[in-house]
């Protein structure tokens, strides 16, 4: 077998700029392998859209990550598991809203601060939830005349 010094150096730069690109690729979308926040959990009636990965903003500004959805077979509820950053304080008063970014845009949940107070600590449970709205029921209604 023989390797030519070319063939090194090509394959030499390909490797680096692969790994260029992971790095970029792992920064941009905020991904981390160890657990930096503290988890928080929801039940909600729909979580249509919302996948694991999916962000959790408060204000527009990214401050959680969903770690987890599994449907509940007692109450046949979506429950999701949140990761918090840990430097945000979330008041224990406050609601969760699955939003949309627009007609064509992904689904991300949405934290409604409220005014209490208290806040949450690593565990607990937001009680205060609205799902998500099924663009095709509301486009339904609308055509049927409201009487779906």
């Amino acid at each position: 077998m023989s390797t030519s010094t070319t063939e090194v150096l090509v394959g030499g730069v390909v490797l680096a700029a692969a790994i260029a690109f992971g790095t970029y690729a792992v920064t941009s979308t905020g991904f981390s392998l160890g657990e930096d926040g503290y988890p928080l959990t929801a039940s909600f009636r729909s979580l249509e859209g919302v996948t694991v990965g999916s962000d959790v903003r408060l204000a527009g500004v990214r401050v959680g990550t969903v770690t987890g959805i599994v449907l509940n077979p007692d109450t046949y509820r979506a429950d999701m598991a949140i990761s918090m950053d840990e430097t945000i304080q979330v008041p224990d008063d406050s609601a969760i809203v699955v939003s949309s970014e627009g007609l064509l845009g992904g689904n991300y949940v949405e934290i409604s601060p409220g005014g209490s107070m208290f806040y949450l600590e690593a565990g607990d449970e937001i009680v205060d939830t609205q799902g998500s709205v099924s663009l095709l029921s509301l486009l339904l209604k609308y055509v049927g005349g409201g009487d779906n």
